[in-house]
């Protein structure tokens, strides 16, 4: 069994950012909580690219847990589509999709546009204040794991109003399956400030009240994302000589989170 294998990525680094002792003495939901977390944080800021094994007793001494918090962490991260379980192979960080990546945005353009039709009319002043100052924290963050969770709470934010809680939690679960596509908006530094853009537009509409607009907005803004996303990636997978078309086996070229993207197109998220 080669290094590659038997290796947890982060073990051959001082890594600060990532939670060690501390989780040892946590009780073990939590543990697997933190375990899930900062393996996540890892996928969307590169340092666990696609392929890298997750090897779960190399996991378990990196956070210095025992092995029941890393099995139950990974199981969750392969239901929210960030790692690859198989037989005889274990864990891997799953691979990325050009089909996934436009799916996840075609959904969630059908749900948060009813997600803002629903909340619009519920609005105040004192809740849009809370929504601007998301917005101008997330236009201001040049940091790409801080950017994710920033956006999240900018669309969340919005829809929190709806009243409608399974369709609340259903929107944030296809934002966390799409944290690591959104990534891609930083190699295209100008279409982050478009998208920006969009996001005070679409915090003028929702202080107008005005659905119709708001509606056609958020599905644009999304659906484009999806659009850029599936031809960034395909293009990708095309260069490396990798299928694009299927599901799951899209894997990204080496570096491909890292290295610089084409200019000249339009992101949103």
């Amino acid at each position: 069994m080669t290094d590659a294998t038997n290796r947890f990525p982060l073990e051959v680094e001082s890594d600060p950012g990532l939670p060690l002792a501390a989780v040892a003495v946590a009780p073990r939901t939590s543990a697997s909580r933190m375990v899930a977390d900062a393996l996540r944080a890892a996928i969307v800021d590169g340092r666990l690219p696609p392929g890298a094994p997750l090897r779960q007793d190399a996991v378990a001494r990196h956070f210095s847990v025992s092995a029941i918090p890393v099995r139950e962490a990974l199981r969750q991260l392969e239901s929210e589509g960030w790692a690859r379980v198989e037989m005889h192979k274990g864990a891997t960080v799953a691979p990325l999709s050009a089909d996934e990546a436009r799916e996840i945005y075609e959904i969630r353009a059908a749900l948060e546009s009813l997600a803002i039709t629903l909340a619009i009319p519920n609005h105040t002043e004192e809740t849009l204040r809370e929504v601007q100052a998301l917005h101008e924290a997330a236009e201001l963050e040049r940091d790409p794991a801080l950017y994710v969770a920033r956006n999240e709470a900018f669309h969340m934010s919005l829809y929190a109003l709806a009243g409608r809680p399974q369709l609340i939690d259903m929107i944030g679960t296809l934002h966390r399956r799409g944290e690591r596509y959104l990534r891609v908006k930083f190699g295209l530094p100008e279409h982050k400030r478009v998208s920006d853009q969009e996001h005070a537009q679409l915090l003028r509409f929702v202080r107008r009240k005005d659905i119709p607009a708001a509606q056609k907005l958020i599905a644009e803004h999304l659906l484009g994302t999806g659009q850029l996303l599936y031809r960034l990636l395909s293009e990708q997978a095309s260069a490396s000589g990798t299928p694009a078309r299927k599901r799951g086996n899209a894997s990204a070229p080496e570096g491909s989170m890292l290295a610089p993207k084409k200019r000249g197109r339009r992101t949103h998220g």
